[in-house]
């Protein structure tokens, strides 16, 4: 891993880019001594990780005691996309905004997505998990696919938050049964991007005992701000 910039933010937060081999990434560490547990926060398929919404929920996770850490994986953010790529994306706009079925589309360009990002994750963590500042457990936050196939495949993900969840790939809506970690899922009641009957019934098949549902009115951006809060304190039970 290799620091390439480094910001002091006006809360204390450091702010660092870093890449790991074709892997750019961003660490939020906080103002605090000693190591501090862990959450990797990823952003919704193809958003960069400098998407201001994800910016500030990782800020403001690190000025609570979290190191925060996300990354552009494979296909997403600044990294290369492929023409097929670029058409999928294309396709999945044009069919989700003419009401047509998007299952075979979402699919056959989601599923890969989520294969090529969760090794990449899991690279990172190692990487992570090396630094005097970081220490503890760690916790995910962020899009419903790839962290359902974290949590079950990565044992040092110890809560998770996801959000929305009502397009998710078939794979992944068999592996929630086998997601065991404490889980927070957030769902946004008019999300015109995600069909709430799919989010509700993938909360019902998560296979968690401990398992919580946050709904709130409103679009796919629209997520009020004091679940920000709510999730840190959620973190806060199960991270330190």
């Amino acid at each position: 891993m290799r620091f390439t910039s480094e910001q002091r933010l006006d809360d204390g937060v450091l702010a660092r880019e870093f890449t790991l081999g074709e892997i750019p990434g961003t660490l939020w560490t906080p103002a605090v001594a000693g190591p501090a547990p862990l959450i990797l926060m990823a952003h919704n398929n193809g958003l960069p990780k400098r998407e201001p919404r994800l910016v500030a929920r990782a800020r403001h996770s690190a000025a609570y005691g979290y190191a925060v850490a996300t990354i552009d994986a494979a296909g997403c953010g600044d990294r290369p996309r492929s023409a097929a790529d670029e058409q999928a994306r294309a396709d999945l706009r044009r069919a989700m905004q003419a009401g047509e079925p998007v299952d075979e589309i979402f699919e056959s360009f989601i599923g890969p997505l989520v294969e090529k990002a969760v090794p990449e994750w899991r690279t990172t963590l190692d990487a992570l998990l090396e630094l005097p500042e970081i220490g503890g457990k760690v916790g995910y936050s962020g899009w419903t696919a790839v962290g359902i196939r974290l949590a079950v495949a990565e044992p040092r993900i110890s809560a998770a938050g996801f959000f929305a969840g009502g397009y998710v790939p078939l794979a992944q809506r068999e592996e929630a049964r086998q997601v065991a970690v404490p889980l927070l899922f957030l769902l946004q009641w008019d999300d015109e991007g995600n069909p709430r009957q799919r989010a509700l019934d993938l909360f019902d098949a998560f296979g968690t005992k401990e398992k919580t549902l946050h709904a709130n009115l409103g679009g796919h951006t629209g997520t009020p701000w004091f679940e920000a809060e709510d999730g840190n304190r959620f973190f806060g039970r199960h991270l330190k």
